[in-house]
């Protein structure tokens, strides 16, 4: 049972933000750190990607453990309420990110997904992107 009324649920949903979030800042400063120049959110590729480069033909996803699902204690939490309205845009969105991740392959492009949690060790991303871009 959720424990706020409808306006105070639509009010604490209305802070969750959709760009530069703390983590997406955080990776922005690595990969600029690192030399490489991108395009953030460019909303003319498919999938809207996090960062962008165009003369490579690569894009940066950086997914939210909670909302992409992924397989650590943030990504396989489940809410208390409304279980069947959360499974089904839980589902939503992971066949979206792999309909994405598909598109954008066809269309010659590499894409590579960074999960939140994965900050937590900026060395290993770091190596990651470096790998991906330089390839």
């Amino acid at each position: 049972m959720d424990n706020l009324t409808p306006s105070q649920r639509s009010e604490r949903m209305r802070l969750v933000r959709s760009s530069d979030t703390k983590p997406e800042v955080l990776l922005r400063r690595l990969v600029w750190s690192l030399g490489y120049r991108y395009r953030k959110n460019r909303s003319d590729l498919i999938g809207n990607p996090d960062l962008a480069f165009i003369s490579r033909k690569r894009a940066i996803f950086l997914h939210g453990c909670f909302w992409h699902r992924h397989q650590c204690p943030a990504g396989t939490r489940k809410p208390k309420s409304r279980i069947d309205f959360w499974a089904t845009k839980f589902e939503r969105n992971v066949r979206r990110d792999a309909a994405v991740m598909k598109q954008l392959k066809s269309a010659g492009w590499r894409a590579l997904v960074i999960w939140e949690c994965q900050l937590t060790n900026t060395s290993r991303v770091e190596r990651r992107v470096q790998r991906f871009l330089d390839a």
